[in-house]
């Protein structure tokens, strides 16, 4: 039940939202169009067939089934990743964000089949490896690989854009990327065999994070527009998670480090963070960011210049994005805590915050979209004639 959750939460939401914003930034970071709009269509069938069937095959454990489905997903991420490698072909020479979104599509190929891998080995038992190990490593291949990757690179893009600044350091931006791809690799294999060189790979991941945090830096502080929305402050409140993240995951790759009922419990502790605190909160972020526009530049770009339309800011609720905000941090802090110490009242209590604060958004969410089907246009109040000047 708890992997059918998992792959729920990781293939249902951050994995649909992830592909649907690829398609949508890709071309906007390269500058360029996407491949084709018709494999979207199939791919989207065959993702959501296929993470639905896997659900529902990891809740009543059917390992078969969970290969056919998985297989079917699998035909999915095929189309998606040769639909994105189309597009990035279409761009003459490398740069970071485009190195980045290679490198993405790459683990993602090697994430979904090492995880048909190890349904294989479940079903016939040929693996070698230990299970719970080659589990670990195959979320890290995901995680790491797939999400935080994406993140790095289209921030590199998206931070600038939204805070009218521009990348500081083009060569910081290519080893932080280097890094990642460098130390992942190296914790893939040091992780699968168990070795006592993974605190190694660890340091090269959080090598190449702190150069990506401190480009991050430069460019926030060389912004032209100093106020910060509440998108991009739930966005850099992510990215501020990745400080704990990295303290978590060098202790945790430590060989020597003492098994206790607290450093298990802190292995639930560290992918809470790294699933529903460093993406999930940068997701929310992103969206506030995204969907707002969509919705306007859809409903009201034609009207411009000829009736009232409102403006981004009035699609959604600022007290509600304020209230999301703190409800998610304070719900996941809770649960952080209740997990590592075993609390069942502060499991609950946490999770009902986060509840709460993604109910929130949803209402939020639901205001921008009103606008979609119904758009909120206004005619021009009429102008007065101005009086007769006399002699």
């Amino acid at each position: 039940h708890l992997i059918a959750i998992t792959h729920l939460f990781v293939l249902g939401f951050i994995c649909s939202i992830v592909m649907g914003a690829m398609y949508q930034l890709v071309p906007v970071t390269l500058e360029t169009q996407l491949f084709s709009e018709r494999l979207v269509k199939w791919q989207f069938a065959a993702h959501t067939i296929g993470f639905i069937g896997m659900v529902w095959s990891f809740w009543s454990f059917n390992m078969a089934s969970v290969g056919a489905f998985g297989s079917l997903l699998t035909l999915g991420v095929g189309l998606f990743v040769f639909n994105l490698a189309r597009t990035l072909a279409k761009v003459k020479g490398w740069n970071p964000i485009k190195f980045g979104i290679a490198s993405a599509l790459f683990w993602l190929v090697a994430t979904v089949s090492a995880g048909l891998f190890l349904t294989a080995a479940k079903c016939w038992s040929f693996s070698s490896f230990q299970p719970l190990a080659a589990m670990h490593a195959h979320a890290h291949l995901g995680v790491v690989g797939v999400f935080v990757m994406m993140i790095v690179t289209v921030s590199y893009k998206l931070v600038p854009m939204f805070t009218l600044s521009e990348l500081q350091n083009e060569r910081r931006a290519w080893w932080s990327i280097a890094l990642l791809n460098l130390g992942l690799a190296g914790a893939f294999f040091t992780i699968l065999v168990q070795s006592s060189m993974r605190p190694m790979a660890a340091l090269v991941i959080v090598a190449g994070l702190t150069l990506y945090g401190a480009e991050i830096k430069a460019i926030l502080r060389e912004r032209n527009r100093r106020a910060l929305d509440w998108g991009m402050r739930y966005f850099l409140t992510a990215l501020a998670l990745l400080v704990p993240l990295s303290i978590l995951a060098l202790a945790l790759s430590w060989s020597r480090l003492p098994v206790t009922a607290l450093t298990m419990q802190l292995e639930n502790v560290y992918g809470l963070l790294a699933l529903a605190g460093l993406v999930g909160l940068a997701i929310l972020g992103m969206l506030y960011k995204i969907v707002p526009f969509l919705v306007w530049f859809h409903s009201y770009s034609r009207h411009i210049g000829r009736a009232k339309v409102p403006a981004l800011a009035e699609m959604y609720s600022v007290p509600f994005q304020i209230a999301g905000y703190w409800s998610f941090l304070a719900g996941l802090g809770i649960l952080c805590v209740a997990t590592a110490f075993s609390s069942d009242a502060g499991i609950r209590c946490g999770g009902g915050l986060l509840a709460l604060s993604l109910t929130i958004f949803a209402v939020n969410m639901g205001k921008i979209l009103g606008h979609f089907v119904r758009p909120k246009i206004a005619a021009f109040a009429p102008r007065t004639a101005a009086p007769a000047k006399t002699l």
